[in-house]
């Protein structure tokens, strides 16, 4: 640009600024407009050198662009000046409207601040307003004029003319580094947005590929998979099945969408489910499936997870369901093979003493021993405390005589046991209200807590239970011992049964034909009890029958008709041979163990089998 004096510009000179803005708007790029910067300055303003000094986000500058010279574009672009640093030059300069020109003096000891700079080599001014060298003139780029944030520096070196700028070359400078600050921060928008479609449309590429495949993953799954609808009215309403729980639960896609997990779940699984599908989990559970011969049930392994749609969308319920039927069933066999007897399918000892265990509780004995406890005691099961817990007594005979004198907890009318006499089974019967006697003789119980009740009987003459206690258990009490009168009272009858004359079959015949044997007479004593009760092997030829809910005649004569059932001829490998059968009879009372049960059992049954020959054991 030729030097001119004020108002007088060429129009020459206002084409080439007008050239040079006009560039800036045709860049399409931001590197583009940064060239085009610095293109500018040099062919339309008349400066030989121009450098644009762009601010990182990190607030460092760096040389972006350069015009006027290769040797110093391939020098110093892409070099980093420090923010601190160039605030220092801008300060120390001298102050040209917007622009800061720096002397040759101060930028000398400004140098090593670590400003990226390119000094051409030339002579001292010789008059004052001459372009020294090592001059500067800075033109500080802002968004928004002066008040907004630093865009960069464009840095101009080496004036055509050789001379400082005048009035109308700063004015021109300083027009176009505004114009330069609109362009660049255009540029940079334009690139923002530019990479955000770019971005955008590789997310949106993304997405449709993981739809995708979570569509193929979802159809084409091996095992059952759904959507269901999280919350609400249809909270569980399934949304979405695929093709493998549809197999499962024999219906289609269209019909499951009828439904909801909650309908399909087993009633007792209903609570479990929920308590899973609230926040995502997992859980076994038993399902509704629709079968040609009906309905039924099958075991699955369920798992939630929690998904929205959108950051603030409904959520989902993604339900993947596997089937465990044949795994349960294996665990079901295992669990079998664990309680029950291999050779007779009987429940074994262990799940035997189990099934006692479920029945009792720590609650001590509300009575003191009765005569057949007393026989015990002659074998071994003697307790010296009995006694000592019921103060109230100084001898049993005293404790019978205010407890069954005149039948107080009945009339002593039992009804048959069940079946066996071709009657109802045992509560199905109408019975009338006990009386209790009067007057009533209290007898404190002390349990083994330490606390104290008045077990007097209730309006219906049954003994009261505790206040406060017990009341979801009920206790497993005893008839009356013999010698007594028979008052109704049912109880857990627990019948040991002895085989006599096996071990000579064994021995003679072989281990094959008493294992037939053994097999047969489990037939026979679970032929012979109701549904409910519980015959047991407990290992060799020893049997244990649980009769719930029996009196004492009932119990004896379930013996009996056990034992007439047993002596039958028995056909083993083409032969027919016999054995007998010894029962001892006991009662299960809450306050003892399962052992102290069955031990009592078991020693009833040695003194009823050493009350009969060995001839009459044998056939009966």
């Amino acid at each position: 640009m030729e030097t001119e004096s004020e108002p007088y510009v060429r129009l020459a000179t206002m084409r080439q600024l007008h050239q040079a803005v006009s560039d800036l708007a045709t860049a399409r790029s931001l590197a583009d407009t940064l060239q085009a910067v610095v293109d500018g300055v040099v062919n339309g303003i008349g400066w030989e050198l121009a450098a644009v000094n762009i601010v990182q986000p990190d607030g460092d500058l760096v040389v972006a662009a350069l015009s006027g010279s290769d040797a110093a574009d391939s020098l110093l672009t892409g070099r980093i000046g420090p923010r601190t640093a160039w605030e220092r030059r801008l300060a120390a300069a001298e102050q040209w409207g917007a622009l800061r020109f720096l002397r040759h003096d101060i930028a000398r000891q400004l140098e090593s601040d670590g400003i990226p700079a390119w000094y051409t080599p030339g002579p001292e001014p010789r008059f004052a307003d001459e372009w020294h060298p090592e001059d500067q003139l800075l033109a500080p780029m802002y968004e928004s004029g002066q008040a907004g944030d630093l865009v960069g520096v464009l840095a101009v070196d080496r004036p055509r003319d050789g001379r400082r700028p005048g009035a109308w070359g700063c004015e021109a400078l300083q027009m176009y580094a505004a114009q330069a600050a609109t362009a660049i921060a255009n540029a940079r928008l334009r690139s923002n947005m530019q990479r955000a479609l770019v971005r955008l449309e590789r997310e949106q590429q993304a997405l449709r590929a993981s739809e995708e495949s979570f569509r193929q993953a979802f159809e084409y799954a091996p095992s059952g998979m759904a959507i269901a609808e999280l919350g609400g009215e249809h909270h569980g309403r399934v949304l979405r099945a695929n093709d493998a729980l549809c197999r499962l639960l024999g219906r289609s896609a269209s019909a499951l969408r009828r439904w909801s997990f909650v309908d399909l779940a087993h009633p007792e699984d209903v609570g479990v489910l929920l308590r899973t599908s609230a926040e995502g989990g997992r859980t076994e559970l038993r399902l509704r499936r629709r079968e040609k011969s009906g309905e039924s049930y099958v075991w699955v392994h369920l798992r939630n997870s929690v998904v929205a749609d959108a950051a603030d969308g409904p959520r989902f319920l993604l339900t993947h369901v596997e089937d465990i039927e044949d795994r349960k069933r294996r665990e079901l066999h295992l669990a079998h093979r664990a309680s029950h007897d291999a050779l007779t399918g009987l429940p074994n000892s262990a799940e035997l003493r189990s099934r006692l265990a479920a029945r009792l509780c720590e609650r001590p004995s509300s009575r003191p021993p009765t005569p057949v406890e007393s026989l015990d005691a002659a074998y071994g099961d003697h307790r010296p405390d009995a006694f000592a817990r019921h103060e109230n007594y100084e001898s049993y005979e005293e404790y019978a005589a205010a407890h069954y004198a005149g039948e107080p907890y009945g009339t002593g009318a039992v009804a048959p046991y069940g079946p066996y006499g071709g009657e109802p089974p045992y509560g199905t019967e109408a019975r009338q209200p006990y009386e209790a006697p009067s007057p009533y003789t209290p007898h404190p119980v002390t349990d083994s807590g330490g606390h104290t009740y008045d077990l007097g009987p209730d309006a219906a003459g049954r003994p009261a239970a505790p206040a406060g206690g017990y009341e979801t258990h009920t206790h497993a009490v005893a008839p009356p011992p013999e010698g007594l009168p028979d008052n109704g009272v049912k109880g857990l009858a627990v019948l040991f049964c002895d085989l006599d004359g096996f071990k000579p079959i064994n021995d003679r015949y072989g281990h094959h034909v008493g294992d037939a044997v053994l097999i047969e007479v489990a037939r026979r004593l679970s032929g012979g009890v109701r549904d409910g009760d519980t015959v047991a092997r407990l290992g060799g030829d020893e049997f244990v029958v649980l009769a719930d809910g029996v009196g004492r005649s009932d119990a004896e004569d379930l013996a009996v008709r056990l034992r007439t059932a047993i002596t039958q001829p028995i056909r083993a490998d083409g032969r027919s041979v016999r054995v007998g059968a010894s029962f001892g009879i006991g009662w299960a009372r809450c306050g003892e163990s399962p052992e102290e049960v069955l031990q009592s059992a078991d020693q009833r049954m040695y003194v009823e089998k050493r009350s009969r020959s060995r001839q009459h054991r044998r056939a009966i």
